[in-house]
This record gives structure tokens, C-alpha cells and sequence, in this order.
């Protein structure tokens, strides 16, 4: 009977511990930070490069902001959706896809967190695709680790 007891407590304990980590990752205001050396677009907007903020804007994981911290009139708001990597990174990363000289960002993921943020491709970025498909090219991805 002891050892039944044990083990439901053991147990209840470890799915805490499972649910209340990522959530904690994922509360509003956790900002991850990114040097970005190159110029880059996001939903059609070109942000120059700098050292820039991701953070969530409200309850909903899908609404971002990505602000320049050095100049705050650099900032896009944006949407995404939920996107799973094979691997889980030990350190947060910002993956870009690139054609030629332009830089789309693609996707984010908090450190030690599976799951990601993806943005759908822009209308820009469907057409440089497509461009390059047509040059039979692949695009680059580009992933830089968070600060």
C-alpha cells in the first residue's frame, strides 16, 4: 500500500513538472534576444540589422514582436504558428531562409523547447522562391543562436 502511494505522488509530481516548464518558457513578456547581421524581412516589412528583442505580446502564442533594441522605431508585430523540430536545441534559435540578398525570417525556438513559432511565407518570399525554383536553386536557411 506504501508503495503505491509513493508511486501515484511520484507520478503526479512529474507531470507537474511537465506541464508547468513549458509554460513557463512560453509566458508573455519571456523575450529571447538575437544579433541579426544582415537586413531582413518580416511580413513584407525590411528591418535593418541589429541586435533585436522576440517576445510574445499577449496570452496567445501565436502574436509576436520583434523590436530593434537600439532603435524602436525598428518593430513589426506578427503572427505565427506552432512548428516542431526533430531536434531539441540547447540553446534558442532565429531561422531565416535566404535568396540571394534577401533574408526572410522563417522560425523561432526558445532554447530546450521542441516547439517552435513559424511565420508563413510572405508574398515576397512565395515569389523569390519561386524565382528560384525556376533557376533550379535551393534558398539557404540561416539559423543564428539567441544571446
Amino acid at each position: 500500500m506504501k508503495k503505491w502511494i509513493f508511486s501515484a505522488v511520484l507520478t503526479g509530481c512529474l507531470l507537474v513538472l511537465m506541464i508547468a516548464v513549458p509554460a513557463h518558457a512560453q509566458l508573455p513578456g519571456t523575450t529571447i534576444r538575437v544579433a541579426i547581421p544582415f537586413d531582413f524581412a518580416v511580413r513584407g516589412k525590411t528591418l535593418p540589422a541589429g541586435n533585436y528583442e522576440i517576445k510574445r505580446i499577449n496570452d496567445s502564442p501565436q502574436a509576436l514582436a520583434i523590436q530593434n533594441i537600439n532603435d524602436k522605431h525598428d518593430r513589426m508585430l506578427f503572427d505565427t504558428e506552432s512548428v516542431e523540430t526533430r531536434t531539441i536545441p540547447s540553446t534558442g534559435e532565429v531561422i531565416f531562409h535566404r535568396y540571394g540578398d534577401s533574408y526572410f525570417l522563417s522560425e523561432i525556438f526558445a532554447g530546450g523547447e521542441q516547439t517552435g513559432r513559424e511565420l508563413a511565407p510572405s508574398r515576397a518570399e512565395r515569389l523569390a522562391r519561386s524565382e528560384m525554383a525556376s533557376n533550379e536553386t535551393e534558398p539557404e536557411t540561416i539559423a543564428l543562436a539567441v544571446n
